[in-house]
């Protein structure tokens, strides 16, 4: 059965982008068909499994999410939106910055559930991953609702902290009124320093909290930059790094669960 995941959170830099690609990634590799969608339009994920060949893309989401909006002579679907990445099993719906302005028709017009319908009939993905903007948009609540299960990324310091618990009450909220099957499926510590005392004493103060933290946490590395520059997720760029290995053993527990 194909599970739709999104990462989000609503603070930016916490590494929704770097999750996402390389879980994709590492959900390939293990020969399951996968597919990313960027919903932010920075495009983040886009330009990490592109790179240069972001400029081929003659189509992205912003003709999906306009089709909705606009009667079209030949409509494309989602399904005409979906590239082919250089990794195999892997393909990608691309970002565009256009889609910032596009949010506020979309919300007016009440397209939320255009996204989930959109997923409902591709049923020959194994998994779906949706990288979301660092904002609580028309975007970010479309990909919960299309959503089975959400992660939400959580770099330690104060400042993710006390947005983090805004976050838990929006992921409740959609999942009262639109999705009530969509599951949390965990907080994933990042850039964690296993040397530094504040990241474990903010771990420390989710866990006494009882909130949904994962037990995999990942680690603060310069190779994931590289790992970006060359838009090569970490399975492909340095499949033995102890950061690819922790990105593996979160994938291995995410799909026992």
């Amino acid at each position: 059965m194909v599970v739709r995941r999104a990462i989000f959170n609503q603070k930016g830099g916490v590494g929704k982008s770097t999750i996402t690609c390389n879980l994709a990634a590492i959900s390939a590799h293990n020969h399951r068909r996968t597919l990313v969608i960027d919903l932010d339009p920075q495009g983040n994920s886009t330009q990490y499994l592109l790179g240069s060949l972001e400029q081929e893309c003659e189509t992205t989401l912003v003709d999906y999410f306009e089709e909705q909006l606009y009667r079209t002579l030949e409509p494309k679907g989602l399904i005409g939106c979906i590239h082919k990445t250089p990794f195999p099993r892997l393909e990608l719906v691309p970002s565009h910055s256009d889609l910032e302005y596009l949010a506020e028709k979309l919300d007016s017009r009440h397209k939320m559930y255009k996204l989930k319908e959109a997923l409902d009939s591709l049923s020959h993905y194994d998994s779906i991953y949706i990288d979301t903007p660092p904002a609580l948009n028309f975007y970010t609540r479309s990909a919960l609702i299309a959503s089975d299960a959400c992660l939400i990324p959580f770099d330690c310091d104060y400042l993710s902290l006390r947005a983090l618990r805004v976050l838990l009450d929006t992921v409740s909220e959609v999942q009262r009124d639109h999705r009530h099957s969509l599951r949390l499926e965990g907080i994933v510590v990042n850039q964690f320093q296993v040397t530094a005392k504040l990241p474990k004493r903010i771990v420390s103060e989710l866990l006494d909290e009882g909130l949904p933290v994962l037990d995999t946490y990942l680690s603060s590395s310069i190779k994931i930059r590289e790992s970006r520059e060359k838009s090569l997720p970490m399975v492909y760029l340095d499949p033995r790094h102890k950061l690819t290995m922790q990105f593996e053993e979160l994938y291995r527990k995410l799909n026992l669960s």
